[in-house]
């Protein structure tokens, strides 16, 4: 196995991220079980770290309870084969959990030699024990915000006002927990796919022709693979998928109608729509808020679920009459 520091050697320019693990559990785990079943459980994982993130990066024992993962960022999914690290060093049993809290350095962007990258790995990591942590979800729709933002700049607003109204209409409609939790981020997430569209055609402003159509269309597909490579987001990533979906079966990718498309996706194209109308594009001028509530109404039973537009409406509604007290 290559030595850290000759992997990290500053004169290696190639881009990598480094990820350095430490055990939540282990010292019970030694407690109860004792320390040959701790060296046991060790090496176990440790085996099970390389399998797991093999070939694609390099796993270390560090010592103790800590390792640690070198992975070339230009190889790969780097946010999947971090989420498989740390798959493969949790471990359940009876009377016992242990899971990898993780601290991650760009290099040699943030940090030029291995003893700087581990110290600030180090520091992240323990940053992340000490406080309380962010669900997985929710760590991994905010790389893929920023990512989209980075790419297509104009979206920023957009998901994030679409993400507060699908919220607000799933609660009108009865959603509450994980459902409503989904809703909001499909809606924030719902073009994430786009970050592989190039920004000539999103931002054209003339009429796109079949093939610039085609590679549009593809977005929620892409996205479904984005999103699908979080475990914790495969929910998600299906709704994205039936995001553009219409009730009258003439949406995309599938041709999904009516009740098959999943409410979720009905409530964040109806947000979608809305939002986007409201805002200037290079292809149309935006259009007042009643302007906006007719097109959805006109288009209910077609494109939109009737349900979720009228729900949309209700809210919208209240929404300007407390404003005008």
């Amino acid at each position: 196995m290559r030595d850290l520091g000759e992997t990290l050697h500053p004169e290696e320019r190639r881009p990598w991220a480094l990820v350095l693990y430490d055990l939540n559990g282990f010292k019970g785990y030694n407690d109860v079980f004792g320390h040959p079943a701790g060296d046991a459980l060790l090496a176990r994982l440790g085996a099970r770290l390389g399998d797991a993130v093999s070939p694609d990066a390099l796993a270390y024992r560090m010592g103790g309870d800590e390792f640690c993962v070198l992975a070339p960022i230009d190889v790969g999914n780097p946010l999947a084969l971090l989420e498989r690290g740390q798959r493969a060093l949790g471990e359940v049993g009876d009377g016992f959990e242990i899971s990898a809290a993780s601290g991650c350095v760009l290099v040699p962007e943030e940090a030029e030699d291995a003893a700087t990258a581990l110290g600030l790995a180090d520091r992240r990591m323990y940053a992340e024990k000490a406080t309380a942590r962010r669900s997985a979800d929710e760590q991994s729709r905010d790389v893929l915000l920023k990512a989209l933002e980075e790419h297509h700049p104009d979206l920023g607003d957009h998901v994030h006002d679409v993400g507060r109204l699908a919220e607000v209409v799933a609660e009108e409609l009865g959603l509450t927990g994980q459902a409503l939790h989904h809703v909001r981020q499909t809606a924030e997430l719902h073009d994430i796919g786009k970050v592989a569209v190039p920004s000539a055609i999103l931002d054209k402003p003339g009429k796109l022709d079949a093939e610039e159509w085609a590679f549009i269309a593809r977005h929620t597909l892409i996205g479904e693979r984005i999103l699908g490579a979080a475990i914790a987001l495969r929910p998600v990533a299906k709704l994205v998928r039936s995001s553009h979906e219409r009730v009258d079966g003439g949406g995309y990718p599938d041709g999904l109608a009516g009740d098959a498309i999943p409410l979720g996706a009905r409530i964040v194209a109806v947000c979608d729509a809305y939002d986007a109308m409201k805002s200037d594009r290079p292809y149309q001028r935006r259009l007042g808020h009643d302007d906006a509530l007719v097109e959805l109404r006109r288009c209910a039973g077609t494109q939109f679920d009737p349900v979720v537009v009228e729900a949309f409406c209700r809210i919208t509604a209240r929404e300007t009459a407390d404003a005008a007290e």
